[in-house]
């Protein structure tokens, strides 16, 4: 076995593409070792500026003889079509044997494929990964950039070390021949080292101040760089991003720390931070009691005779970025909020949703609209205030300097200002939260303003059908989907996104809303908890139809997509909220039961269900009181029985369009609810035990679920088991007196029911 080395030297590769290539590098060798048949055993990838490396253990030197067969045409085919099986298989006819398929000879090739030496074969692939090696970004360079033919690579290629088991592995590409030869440190060593073999390669480039493993370079920024900091007293801001990026930057990485001017520390200290990081790759750090110091560490890539001389040379080029960070804080702060904010009428939200200030105008009527509900506890003028204010400071220097400070800097502008604190707060935290593990805010005011700008978003894209599809989300709309359930649960707001869904997209798509359209949104977030989604569609659009007449209304029209697009949110929040319980260890059949009853669109209530059912059925009880309902269900099903009321056929609400008072369609759809009949015969025991079961459990479960108290609904529930189990035991359902059989259906039906008022326990497993 003998063991193989790669290293592609280049100029310097930029560190956010060196992860991709050592991924890209291992691909496309296992890919031409798995052509070439040869198994490939431990594979260690490393990266530098200046080159990629690759070693592999354990590779045979030569691999073995094949024998193959391919089956050919049957004997007495065309001489064309024999002919082509010979060339296409390298073989003469001579050495084609005949067997028998079928019944019928048949032309067979013989196939001998001797050992091949394996350095010929790594020869080759070494050719085949250059070429066909994807950079983000790639270059032509020299002579031969003017052939659109010439190699392409990330910069330009200088060296090429290729040695099977310390033997050099011809091949020669672009003009540049393998060999044994690379190059150190560009300043801490002169000439090219050789190479002997795998085994001895970190080792040689070490003596040459090289540290090829990244791995390496990261942890001993990270220990030195925190060490560096603790001898000054100081604790080092943790960033693994810039680890892996000083890593990428540096082949002999030397932290060392810095001190700069105290005054630059009156700007805040996020946007120090992200000065240091972003334009000069440094760390920061804070002192004892945790607030910013006026220290920095940078990561050298050489071991200096002086390092003051270094650290003074980074502190002067930091000094100048942070005086133009505080140009900005300076500057952005002579204009109030409120001026800032009227500049946002020049950027285009979307170009069917108009301007940010329209996005502002929107998100403002509904955050007041939820405090002034009681939705949420708070001050409707501060959370109108914050709303019109917490998009400002897009406009401003700083946010166009490091967008990624939006929101933060416009909390610290509004407290200069001298704006209420619950104002700044909300201005500040309204993104958040941005995805999961990031912080939920509940003071009041923020929790308003940053739930009616995520329901907007969502309720905006929704509206004109920009919806995520499976692989595609460029609006995030699912983060802000998610967002908005953290907000509710975290902050038990008792809403009912129906509601404010269906009313955004109303006013989104009439500037000036029919009030009648207004009324039946309103009414249509009223009927779903009871009736369900599609159930107070049908019957808000009957309203609207029968109030407006006419077809092409525009308030019925805007009506109705309105209601469309506040269902389709609405599936979209359940699919959410699935996905994020999921991953809470919830059971995903209990919230398909609980989801499957429909109606709920009050989050927090939603969720202490499923939370009391999944306690109730990992009970003894709960087990058998799904078995029994199991039976009952299949019983019910095998006789093609159904009981529970439809909201269709010929009391739809749609077919009630004549009907004016909205209180009658809603009338419609509650007679379909269907009543047990008295019985013309004396039931038996078991039979009587359940009726009375059910009529004492039936009002119980009602009120518990009226009270939300859905541990008391199952407990309720868990009194059926015995019943239940007695009814199957002594009862015979399927009676030859029909009346009798009739009567014992609807009173499993009945069963059924009351279970359904907790959940569909159809969809529990088990």
């Amino acid at each position: 076995m003998a063991d193989f080395l790669l290293e592609l030297r280049s100029e310097e590769i930029p560190a956010r593409m060196q992860a991709g290539a050592r991924t890209e590098l291992e691909k496309l060798f296992r890919r031409e070792m798995d052509e070439a048949g040869v198994a490939v055993g431990d594979l260690t990838v490393w990266s530098t500026p200046r080159r990629l490396a690759l070693i592999a253990k354990g590779l045979p030197k030569e691999t073995e003889a094949v024998r193959d067969e391919a089956k050919g045409p049957p004997v007495g085919a065309p001489d064309q079509a024999v002919d082509g099986f010979c060339r296409k298989n390298g073989v003469s006819r001579e050495q084609l044997e005949v067997r028998e398929v079928k019944g019928r000879e048949t032309w067979f090739a013989i196939i001998e494929k001797p050992g091949q030496a394996v350095a010929d074969l790594l020869a080759n692939a070494i050719t085949n990964i250059i070429r066909d090696f994807s950079w983000p970004k790639s270059m032509r360079w020299g002579e031969a950039s003017l052939s659109s033919e010439s190699l392409r690579w990330v910069r330009p290629l200088s060296g090429i070390v290729a040695l099977l088991d310390g033997e050099v592995v011809p091949c020669v590409m672009d003009g540049l021949s393998s060999g044994r030869e690379t190059m150190g440190h560009r300043f801490h060593s002169e000439g090219a080292i050789t190479i002997e073999g795998a085994d001895d390669y970190a080792e040689k480039l070490r003596a040459a101040c090289v540290i090829v493993d990244h791995e390496e370079r990261q942890n001993l920024i990270r220990e030195r760089a925190s060490a560096a900091a603790k001898a000054e007293g100081l604790n080092l801001v943790e960033d693994e991003g810039l680890v892996i990026e000083n890593a990428g930057l540096t082949e002999w990485p030397v932290p060392l720390l810095g001190r700069f001017d105290e005054q630059f520390l009156d700007v805040p200290p996020e946007v120090i931070q992200l000065t240091a990081r972003v334009n000069q790759k440094y760390f920061v750090c804070t002192d004892k009691q945790g607030n910013l110091a006026n220290a920095f560490v940078c990561t050298a890539n050489i071991e200096a005779v002086d390092p003051a001389v270094v650290v003074d040379g980074n502190r002067k080029v930091l000094a100048a970025r942070l005086s133009d960070a505080r140009f900005f804080w300076e500057l952005d702060q002579k204009t109030p909020l409120a001026e800032h904010a009227k500049k946002l009428e020049r950027i285009t939200f979307h170009d069917k949703l108009g301007t940010v200030v329209d996005k502002v105008d929107r998100v403002a009527k509904l955050a007041r609209w939820l405090a002034e509900e009681g939705i949420i506890k708070a001050d409707p003028d501060l959370v109108e205030q914050a709303a019109r204010l917490a998009k400002a400071d897009l406009v401003t220097e700083m946010v166009g300097e490091f967008p990624e400070l939006q929101g933060l800097m416009g909390g610290y502008y509004a407290e200069k200002e001298g704006l209420p604190q619950e104002v700044a707060h909300a201005i500040r935290d309204h993104y958040k939260p941005v995805g999961q593990g990031d912080e939920v805010p509940t003071a009041p005011v923020t929790v308003a303003v940053s739930l009616a700008d995520k329901l907007d978003t969502l309720v905006s894209f929704f509206a004109i059908d920009e919806k995520p599809t499976g692989s595609k989300d460029p609006f995030a709309l699912r983060r802000a989907a998610l967002g908005v359930l953290q907000l509710i649960e975290e902050n038990r707001l008792r809403l009912n996104l129906a509601y404010p869904l269906a009313s955004q997209a109303g006013e989104l798509l009439l500037k000036t809303e029919p009030s009648l359209a207004k009324t039946g949104l309103r009414h249509f977030a009223d009927l779903v908890p009871d009736y369900g989604t599609e159930a107070a569609a049908k019957a808000m659009m009957a309203l609207l139809k029968s109030r407006e007449q006419a077809d092409a209304n525009e308030g019925y029209e805007t009506g109705k997509r309105a209601v469309d697009a506040a269902i389709d949110l609405l599936d979209f929040f359940a699919d959410r909220l699935k996905v994020q319980q999921r991953e809470a260890g919830v059971r995903h059949d209990l919230i398909d039961a609980v989801f499957a009853l429909g109606g709920e669109d009050d989050l927090v209530r939603l969720l202490a269900r499923v939370k009391a059912l999944q306690a109730f059925v990992e009970t003894e009880n709960g087990t058998n009181l799904l078995a029994g309902y199991k039976r009952a269900a299949n019983i019910l099903k095998k006789e093609d029985y159904d009981a529970e009321p439809e909201h269709t056929g010929e009391e739809d609400p749609l077919a009630l369009a004549g009907d004016p008072e909205f209180d009658e369609v809603v009338a419609a759809i509650a007679s379909e609810r269907e009543k047990p009949h008295a019985l013309s015969y004396t039931p038996e025991p078991a039979e009587k035990a359940l009726m009375d079961a059910l009529d004492e459990v039936e009002p119980k479960v009602s009120e518990a679920i009226e009270a939300e108290d859905f541990e008391a609904a199952m407990a309720a529930l868990a009194s059926l088991r015995q019943p239940i189990d007695a009814f199957f035991d002594e009862v015979t359902v399927n009676d030859e007196d029909p009346e009798r059989r009739e009567a014992r259906l609807a009173l499993l039906a009945r069963f059924r029911d009351a279970v359904h008022r907790v959940a569909d326990f159809s969809r529990i497993e088990g």
